[in-house]
């Protein structure tokens, strides 16, 4: 059985003593693949195997299947594998750049599956989180005796998912649909993890968008929007695609798998049930943070006018007075300065009593 093999350094001492051979390092395939193991029965075969080797065991035992794990591969990396199981040039190219909606294409002998991943980001509140949604896409070929994973994203790691696969040969036995259920079933359950943690935060904006005197500002909202758009577009289109898995598309996919496919998608309906709601509720609550907005600029505008028609009365008092003419009202008199004064200061104190009743001040 093919293997890689690593050896051991020797350390140099004083006295020209030899170490004893350090344990042998695993050493990766390539910087790309992130794993390739070869299942037979369910169970895998021991030791490390390349996906030339793999196919070919697969092939010379007439049983099994192969599962090839790569993340962000570039054209040059990609094309050996493509090459090795006959994948399309058209996927290929998809896997390679990446950004693709959720899909499934169906070609001559193989599959090809998009998905959209998703991860919640912590903060510590929706009010002044930067970004709440982090997307990546996982991408799978399937074919009779084979299935290539491509990832995209830091978040979208399937060695916790293969670890319990090898955990589980009885689900394993039905082959390489059983991979592509199992990846799907782990994705949509993300989906649920992520809308209810988002269902939180919804929570936190509503009561404070209807609290009194709260400062929800109009770009926090669109911030949400704009998560929960980017939520929305990882979820509703991967429910035809699951549809027709579900509904037997391919011969790939036997029946034993065809209905651990419906309850994925049930578990979908689920999450776009709730993604529907979130986007509904967010334009309830865009609307009334601009409302709010507006009132409150309404109540400012009040305010000043207020303030501005308080302050017009000595204005127009003493821009009269200060005028150079001759002939003016009590301007001989003693007390016409303080009378002036009196009259401003009463025709202010009204004004503003008046404000204060109509609730402008």
């Amino acid at each position: 059985m093919p293997s890689i093999p690593s050896f051991g350094g020797l350390r140099g001492r004083a006295n020209r003593v030899a170490a004893p051979p350090a344990p042998p390092v695993p050493v990766p395939l390539s910087a790309y693949v992130v794993d390739c193991g070869v299942y037979v029965d369910g169970v895998r075969l021991p030791g490390r195997w390349t996906h030339v080797d793999a196919v070919a065991e697969v092939r010379r035992r007439g049983e099994g299947f192969v599962w090839i794990g790569l993340h962000e591969p570039d054209a040059e990396q990609i094309q050996g594998v493509a090459e090795t199981f006959g994948l399309h040039e058209l996927a290929v190219e998809d896997a390679v750049s990446a950004h693709q909606r959720p899909k499934l294409d169906r070609y001559d002998d193989n599959l090809f599956m998009v998905l959209k991943t998703v991860r919640y980001v912590e903060h510590e509140s929706p009010t002044t989180a930067n970004e709440i949604v982090e997307t990546g896409e996982i991408m799978a070929f399937l074919g009779a005796d084979y299935v290539v994973t491509v990832r995209h994203g830091k978040h979208s790691a399937l060695h916790q998912l293969r670890g319990e696969l090898e955990g589980a040969p009885d689900r394993l036995r039905h082959g390489p649909a059983a991979v592509l259920h199992a990846i799907a079933d782990h994705v949509v359950d993300t989906y649920l993890a992520v809308s209810e943690a988002f269902e939180n935060d919804i929570d936190l904006i509503e009561k404070a968008v209807f609290a009194p005197r709260s400062q929800v500002s109009a770009e926090q909202m669109y911030l949400m929007k704009r998560e929960i758009l980017e939520l929305r577009r990882a979820v509703m289109p991967l429910a035809n695609p699951l549809r027709r898995l579900a509904e037997g598309c391919s011969p790939l996919v036997p029946d034993e798998v065809r209905s651990y496919f419906r309850d994925v998608d049930d578990h979908l309906t689920t999450v776009s049930e709730r993604v529907t709601s979130f986007d509904e509720l967010l334009n309830t609550l865009v609307d009334a943070t601009l409302a709010k907005i507006t009132l409150q600029q309404n109540t400012d505008m009040r305010k000043i006018t207020s303030w501005a028609a308080i302050i017009a009365v000595p204005t127009m008092v003493v821009g009269v007075y200060g005028m150079n003419f001759e002939f003016m009202p009590e301007t001989k008199w003693r007390f016409g300065y303080p009378m002036v004064m009196v009259v401003i200061f009463i025709a202010c104190i009204v004004l503003y009593r008046i404000f204060r009743k109509n609730r402008w001040l």
